[in-house]
């Protein structure tokens, strides 16, 4: 028989506090402590309890406290990748051990013949864990392949809990747990069976296709009417070119409000238009200013006039409309009938509308609405939270009768664990298990007492507070499900949309009262900053990362983009298409017009990628020796150019996929200058040397060459010195009266480069956006997004 060592030197105080029951709660704490010290059953339990120790350490740091700065409702992919592979392992070794566990137990007889209760820890967990999994599972609207897996996975685990407990308490308690987890299987078969079905989501996108073709073919043939109509809401400063939907000489007028006012781009609702399938999509009903339609022009017109909102709720709701224009293309869908009328209409509303002003506030409401529109996209195909279903009908059906369901359930198997007697039933549970009649408190404060005193209670305590924090996750992550729910974007959305086509529900208090606190809450939250990464060839100090950088990506440093150089983005997205003409991208040749011809040789190369790393690294060495001035403008442009050519070097380096080139060929160019540097710098200082170091070492084993020989193909160190050199020199001119206006230089000079990067109709291209969703998108995926808006392109080579 186990008896407890040097019990007369323990403090009997608390022994008699807290293990008062000497045959009770000591019996159990020695009957948990039993496996330990069982050498046939030692490395099981020892393994189990390490494992789950692990696990639980990892889960709760990355996926507990990294949720209190992250309202997102898609999984940061570490930890999405770390708790994928733990749970796809985490089964069969949990179910060998759970066996091992039952198997080896010595003291079936004291159990009636029921699991041991190692056994039924280790069940316990792996039934929690299961509760959990949903956590990392992404919510699809296609394909049932994963819940066909958890369903397997959950029907394994019944039969585990209802063919090994026999003493009712136990298996009622194992059983509610269970029926937890069948619960979750059922919501995700459920939501991907309405996604798969329903016109909002499903079938959304050819219905969207529909819609846009039969309007913009209505509004084609009420062309003259609407430019009359146009004209009457724009102010006389203000004009706008019809063909183009661009402004040409913009003020401070009416006319992008106006043009938002009739924008029939349709927001939610469209699954009420339906009239039956046609051969080439759906035969649709016309909208009304009666209907349940939410269109952007509904919304402008009637969304905050009671809610005190601003303009950010509905430009959300436009964000929303235009999210549903570009799931085409990540669904490969054929084009509206008429392209061109559809980009005017986006021109119209993005540059005229938003961008109406075209003050650095403008840019920053456009760069947030094109952000919103692809944490849209990066929630519908990668969201592990239901929020894509976000109406207030789920919000009913979901959150407050399921629960309900759910418990009457979780009454049932209680019940029938008993075979019907209620009275029983709800005694065992309590008598069955010993931890819940002597109180978990007493139970954990036994537990360290012994584990002070004897070492085998040690792992006993460790797998108490394993089973501990498992259930604060999983009521955290529930609690967390639902506050992201009920302040998601598209909750919002979808709250506002009911409130501007249901009058009724305008004159409610209680509805206008409950959306106007939402609102409020909302507003109080921390908004996602749009960022970027940065990345510099002359910082390097870390060579894995540069051996494989698909999978440090996620380590490179990430700011904030500036403001400057949003502005300059959109400034010069418009001056391609202003007065109805569109002037082709380049990459950053058209800033050098004016300069001298020495500097051009250095956008000539066919490789795009080529051409960003040998600016990128003649910047990197202006920063070094011309730093910005003091003026104002000087350090605009500084911040601008800097900033823009890091991320583009980020691109090289790691998204090739992104870049308008073959993408083996990006590799090859960054392999080849990585190449270069360490031959001019050495193996010691390509490693171990400081940024400014490098420059100075660069500078000293090409100046005496480079004015001499001409630019080299290929060479991109080289080249990128040379244009170093050059840059140099015209800031300096007339005792540095070009240090600003080269600044200046650089900086419209990656704005172009950028600019050219972003357009593109290549499957490839297309295909390399959708793959880095699951990372919150990127930034050139905005700039994607706004130029397929706006139909502008690049041109082929």
């Amino acid at each position: 028989m186990i008896t407890f060592p040097g019990k007369n030197t323990r403090p009997t105080y608390l022994i008699r506090h807290f293990c008062n029951a000497e045959e009770g709660i000591q019996n159990y704490v020695r009957n948990l402590t039993s496996s330990y010290i069982d050498t046939r059953n030692e490395s099981s339990m020892v393994s189990a309890s390490v494992i789950m120790f692990l696990l639980v350490g990892l889960s709760f740091n990355l996926n507990l406290f990294s949720r209190f700065s992250d309202v997102s409702a898609t999984l940061d992919p570490k930890v999405r990748i770390f708790l994928s592979s733990a749970f796809s392992l985490f089964l069969p070794v949990m179910s060998y051990l759970f066996s091992e566990a039952k198997n080896a137990s010595s003291d079936a007889a004291d159990n009636g013949g029921d699991l041991s209760l190692q056994a039924g820890m280790i069940l316990l967990w792996m039934l929690l864990v299961e509760l959990l999994r949903k956590k990392v599972d992404e919510v699809r609207m296609h394909g049932y392949s994963s819940s066909i897996q958890r369903a397997g996975r959950v029907v394994w685990l019944g039969s585990l809990v209802f063919f090994n407990i026999r003493r009712a308490g136990r298996k009622a308690l194992f059983g509610v747990l269970w029926v937890l987890c069948a619960t979750k299987v059922v919501q995700r078969i459920a939501f991907t069976e309405i996604g798969k079905r329903s016109y909002a989501y499903g079938k959304n996108t050819r219905l969207i296709t529909s819609y846009m073709s039969q309007m913009l073919q209505k509004n084609g043939s009420k062309q003259p009417q609407d430019q009359q109509e146009q004209h009457q809401y724009c102010s006389p400063s203000t004009h706008i070119d019809v063909d183009s939907s661009v402004v040409t000489d913009v003020n401070h007028g009416g006319g992008g409000e106006a043009m938002l006012k009739r924008c029939k781009f349709v927001v939610m609702g469209e699954e009420d238009l339906v009239i039956q399938p046609s051969p080439d999509g759906y035969k649709l009903k016309d909208v009304s200013p009666d209907d349940n339609v939410a269109t952007v022009g509904k919304i402008w017109c009637n969304a905050c006039s009671n809610l005190d909102q601003g303009p950010r709720l509905k430009r959300l709701c436009l964000s929303f409309g235009l999210f549903k224009l570009l799931r085409r293309r990540f669904e490969h869908l054929p084009p509206v009938i008429d392209v061109d009328a559809e980009t005017r209409e986006c021109r119209g509303l993005l540059f005229n509308g938003v961008y109406n002003e075209r003050t650095e506030d403008a840019a920053e409401a456009l760069f947030q609405m094109m952000n919103d529109e692809v944490n849209f996209l990066c929630e519908y195909y990668h969201s592990v939270i239901p929020v894509v279903l976000a109406s207030p009908f789920f919000f009913l059906a979901n959150y407050i009768l399921l629960p309900v369901v759910v418990s009457g359930l979780c009454i049932m198997t209680i019940i029938l664990s008993s075979f019907g007697n209620v009275l029983f039933a709800l005694s065992s549970i309590r008598a069955d298990n010993f931890a819940i009649s002597a109180g978990v408190i007493n139970t954990t404060m036994c537990l360290l007492i012994e584990a002070f005193y004897w070492p085998p209670a040690f792992f006993t305590a460790v797998n108490f507070f394993i089973t501990f924090f498992l259930l604060v996750i999983f009521f955290f992550e529930e609690i967390w499900e639902f506050i992201i729910f009920l302040f998601s974007d598209w909750f919002m959305v979808s709250l506002l949309c009911h409130y501007v086509t249901k009058p009724q529900w305008q004159s409610s208090p209680m509805y206008s009262g409950a959306v106007r606190r939402i609102l409020w809450v909302q507003s109080k939250l921390s908004r996602p900053i749009l960022n970027f990464k940065q990345f510099s060839m002359l910082n390097i100090r870390w060579p894995l990362v540069l051996s494989m950088p698909s999978m440090f990506s996620l380590l490179v440093q990430t700011v904030p983009v500036p403001k400057k150089a949003k502005h300059s983005i959109v400034e010069s997205l418009v001056a391609h298409i202003r007065d109805g003409r569109e002037t082709p991208l380049n990459n950053g040749k058209s800033a050098l017009v004016g300069w001298p011809d020495d500097l051009m040789p250095a956008c000539r190369s066919n490789s795009v990628a080529e051409v960003i790393l040998t600016w990128h690294v003649a910047t990197s060495i202006m920063e070094a020796k011309c730093p910005p001035q003091d003026g104002r403008q000087s350090k605009d442009s500084h911040t601008v150019a800097t900033s823009l050519s890091r991320y583009c070097a980020y691109l090289v380096a790691f998204h090739p996929t992104l870049l308008p080139e073959n993408p083996d060929n990006t590799e090859r160019v960054f392999e080849a200058a990585k190449a270069e540097l360490k031959g001019v710098l050495g193996c010691a200082s390509y490693y171990l040397s400081w940024w400014h170091t490098r420059v100075d070492k660069i500078m000293q084993a090409v100046v005496e060459v480079a004015t001499m020989t001409e630019w080299k193909d290929g060479e991109v160190v080289f080249n990128a010195a040379k244009l170093g050199i050059l840059l140099k020199e015209e800031a300096m001119r007339d005792n540095g009266v070009g240090w600003e206006q080269t600044w200046k230089l650089l900086a419209d000079v990656w704005t172009e480069l950028v600019v050219y990067l972003a357009p593109s109709n290549q499957e490839e291209r297309v295909m390399g956006h959708e793959s880095v969703l699951v990372q919150g998108g990127e930034f050139i995926t905005m700039l994607w997004a706004l130029t397929t808006h706006t139909g502008i392109t690049r041109p082929e080579k």
